[in-house]
């Protein structure tokens, strides 16, 4: 491989695979702020408690921990703990020239991972369903990273 391009149907599927991650992880912020608008709580900083048209009767309970908006910070927290080491991963993976199908697979099924680990989350099943969904994403990532290894010490 002597260029990274879209061009390259390895390269375009990582590029797919990375902008999905990011645009998950991006939404997280929003989805975070749509459950705080609902319930009218969840804020964090002394400042979210002055009048204003989105908050117009403020009250200092709103800045007491929400459940429902706690659980979409723990979720964005889980991606920003996951995601970078697959943007990392994945670009590498790219260099070292795998099979297209094999690529496929490696990279939606981590993207299929995550999703599945966020609608487990966001829904609340239990621990182990998700550690298990998250378990497909790790195991994913450390099979990139050996074959990563191989090549580049070969």
């Amino acid at each position: 491989m002597d260029t990274i391009s879209l061009e390259d149907p390895i390269f375009a599927t990582y590029a797919i695979a990375a902008a999905l991650m990011i645009l998950k992880a991006v939404s997280m912020s929003w989805l975070t702020v749509v459950r705080m608008m609902q319930v009218k709580g969840g804020f964090r900083s002394p400042e979210d408690l002055k009048k204003t048209p989105l908050n117009p009767q403020p009250n200092p309970n709103q800045l007491e921990p929400n459940e429902r908006v706690e659980r979409i910070r723990r979720i964005q927290m889980n991606d920003l703990e996951n995601l970078p080491f697959f943007l990392v991963a994945g670009f590498l993976y790219v260099l070292t020239g795998p099979p297209l199908l094999l690529a496929q697979w490696l990279f939606y099924g981590y993207v299929a991972s995550r999703l599945l680990h966020f609608a487990a989350y966001f829904t609340g099943q239990v621990h182990e369903v998700r550690a298990t969904l998250w378990t497909v994403g790790s195991v994913i990532l450390i099979f990139m990273a050996i074959k990563i290894f191989i090549v580049a010490i070969s």
